[in-house]
């Protein structure tokens, strides 16, 4: 809604801050930081109020019956949060920001349900599989139609890193790939959030580098420099992906071990499902595989432990998914969640890279 202020420029030249992305971006990104910090403590007090506790399962790690007694759905502020500073520093006439916010939204209430079931229960069993992945797949399915639209000759493109105006395309697979990619990275990123702070920088991480991408993309000079595709519009998106850099910053802040709150499927589906509907937006679905490598690997590790459970009755990991089985070995808490980061930051950087190594 700011962005409209610079259409008073000429009565007030500082207004046409105002027009810059760099400039709403930043904004958006404090914004959601700050309002996140204020108000995060009056919902952990709301959520201890009403007992909303996270269920710690009794076969995980010793170390985390101490957890007992942390409220979740702190997710439910980086949605609050991150929404409201899109809507106030974003041009909400730009068609993708309102696509990525269904994205983000609908794939958070689907992770709200999911919490408040296991709450009401009292149990670690929420929605069942079926369910969740009927209304994530439905979701998916609405923003890939979106997306294939606004792209118009691009919709069905798949780009290769790497390689200069290289693409294929995917035609009708391009709609199963695309649900895959939306679905497989909001599962993804919830199977990471298992310990306080692991997964808040490899999102932020990730942000970090679809931000850069789009702005790039959205620029024509870049794009043509740069030797990548040209999307119109698809610059504004840099301003959602600041205001959620901002709003998980605010909740790293009281997620941090010793966790004050947990984020819960509210905050880690709605913010994979942003991931991937801004992977795809940017025709960049195969970097996303780079950045959010750890994601990758969090849930690999869950599908080789169940399916080799089934299969050979051994498991291939003490315990899935992949965080856990280092804190098996011995690991802390804290130095997985490090070097997790670091690997994070490393991996960010490399996605990055794809952009110039052509």
């Amino acid at each position: 809604m700011l962005y409209w202020l610079s259409f008073f420029k000429e009565s007030v030249s500082a207004l046409n801050l105002f027009r810059y992305l760099t400039f709403r971006t930043g904004g958006a990104l404090l914004t959601a930081f700050i309002l996140t910090l204020i108000f995060m403590p009056r919902l952990i007090r709301w959520l201890k109020a009403k007992q909303a506790e996270q269920p710690i399962r009794s076969c995980g790690p010793q170390t985390h019956l101490v957890k007992k007694g942390t409220p979740t759905l702190g997710g439910l502020m980086i949605l609050i949060t991150g929404t409201v500073s899109t809507l106030l520093w974003a041009n909400v006439m730009n068609p993708y920001i309102w696509i990525l916010l269904f994205a983000f939204l609908g794939m958070g209430l689907t992770g709200f349900v999911d919490d408040y079931t296991k709450l009401t229960r009292h149990s670690s069993d929420g929605l069942t599989c079926r369910q969740k992945l009927f209304w994530q797949f439905t979701i998916a399915g609405i923003v890939c139609l979106g997306l294939i639209y606004l792209t118009g000759s691009m919709g069905t493109i798949l780009t290769v890193p790497f390689f200069k105006n290289f693409f294929i395309d995917m035609s009708f697979f391009y709609i199963p790939f695309v649900l895959i990619v939306i679905v497989g990275t909001s599962n993804a990123v919830n199977l990471t959030d298992g310990l306080d702070g692991l997964v808040s920088l490899p999102v932020i991480m990730s942000t970090l580098v679809f931000m850069v991408i789009a702005y790039l993309v959205g620029r024509v000079d870049y794009a043509s420099y740069l030797q990548i595709h040209y999307i119109k519009d698809a610059g504004e998106m840099t301003v959602m992906g600041g205001a959620l850099v901002g709003a998980t910053l605010g909740f790293l802040w009281y997620n941090a071990h010793p966790a004050q709150v947990f984020m819960g499927d509210t905050g880690s589906l709605a913010l994979g499902g942003f991931l991937g509907a801004i992977a795809v937006a940017t025709k960049h679905e195969i970097v996303l595989t780079i950045s959010g490598l750890i994601f990758v690997i969090e849930a690999l590790s869950v599908m080789i432990q169940v399916g080799s459970y089934k299969l050979r009755k051994k498991r291939v990991f003490l315990m899935a998914p992949i965080h856990h089985h280092f804190e098996k070995l011995g690991w802390s808490e804290t130095t997985v969640v490090v070097r997790f980061w670091i690997m994070s930051i490393l991996l960010a950087l490399a996605a990055v890279a794809t952009l110039k190594l052509r």
